[in-house]
């Protein structure tokens, strides 16, 4: 496989990447930014893209969610979980009072912000593209004074010294990253859902109307987000993480309610859950499924007794259809 993937060499998106051994072994394409990853994939340049999508401490990734709601039709098929943790790096030579720039991705910095302020509270902090794009323009850069927040193994490709370590504020720091590519992967049994719903009229009770579709069927949301639509302030759609698949018929039904009735649904993806384990929440989810079929095959009795030949499936169809 061709992998596009947020770079340059050396990003914590890189390490992840490489904890999937099928990934690992494709041909790695590092681009500038997310939205050329999935660009790459979109024009045939490469065959999936793999990028960051939500930090535990920071929260999402905005630019990966705006790509994947707005600008791509490309599908997440696989999530991956990597803890991290940040290092001060610099040229061997600087010390930490000559600091007067720190340079890394934003949602880098804000994860080490407390930690900053109390060490290098005079640093100007330079925006860059990621972690490793840091480390390579402070390795590049002749002015005195420069430093990076990026990882070991951008420090040591770059031929950086890490002055200190574990810089971020809260421990457990983890990220998810995302591979983004065509189709739908095969149900697992741990799967996640995600969808973003556009709200047809901005109305008292909207959200909760959406929400009651997951709850009546016993679907756990792993996450509910907002974002602006781009069309308007005050014009917001929310995005959602369920469990389950596609391919199970509670999610469909649930999925298949909420167009008809609510909202407009954009489908992100059907996937499995990085880590391993069932858990409560697929046992939860296989009842709910479970109900559901019953449930259908009461409903299918009950029609089949209406006078005449009996409904057709064809009929029925139609019927709702008319609806």
């Amino acid at each position: 496989m061709r992998i596009s993937y947020l770079g340059p060499p050396g990003t914590f998106t890189e390490e992840a990447l490489k904890t999937q051994d099928d990934l690992g072994a494709g041909d790695l394409l590092p681009v500038r930014a997310v939205p050329d990853a999935v660009a790459a994939v979109e024009s045939g340049d490469a065959d999936a893209a793999f990028v960051p999508i939500e930090n535990s401490i920071e929260g999402s990734v905005t630019v990966t969610l705006d790509t994947l709601a707005f600008e791509s039709e490309l599908l997440i098929r696989r999530e991956v979980d990597l803890p991290v943790s940040f290092s001060l790096c610099m040229k061997p030579e600087t010390t930490m009072r000559q600091i007067t720039t720190v340079r890394s991705i934003p949602i880098a910095a804000a994860q080490c912000r407390q930690w900053l302020r109390r060490r290098v509270p005079k640093a100007e902090i330079e925006p860059a593209t990621s972690t490793a794009d840091a480390a390579r323009a402070v390795a590049r850069s002749r002015k005195a004074g420069q430093a990076a927040i990026a990882n070991p193994l951008a420090a040591q490709l770059y031929g950086l010294r890490e002055a200190a370590t574990a810089i971020e504020d809260h421990p457990h720091n983890s990220t998810r990253f995302v591979l983004v590519g065509r189709g739908v992967p095969e149900p697992t049994g741990h799967d996640r859902t995600s969808v973003v719903c556009f709200q047809r009229k901005n109305r008292p009770g909207s959200l909760l109307g959406i929400l009651q579709e997951f709850s009546a069927r016993a679907i756990d949301l792993t996450k509910l987000e907002s974002r602006p639509t781009k069309s308007g302030l005050g014009e917001y759609c929310f995005f959602i993480d369920l469990e389950g698949h596609i391919a199970d018929e509670v999610v469909a039904d649930t999925l298949r309610d909420l167009a008809a009735k609510i909202a407009e649904v954009k489908f992100l993806g059907s996937y499995p859950v990085g880590g391993q384990g069932e858990g409560e929440a697929v046992v939860r989810r296989s009842a709910a499924g479970k109900a559901w079929r019953e449930a259908d095959a009461w409903m299918r009795g009950l029609r089949a007794q209406i006078d005449g030949d009996g409904p057709s499936d064809e009929r029925i169809a139609q019927t709702e259809e008319s609806r």
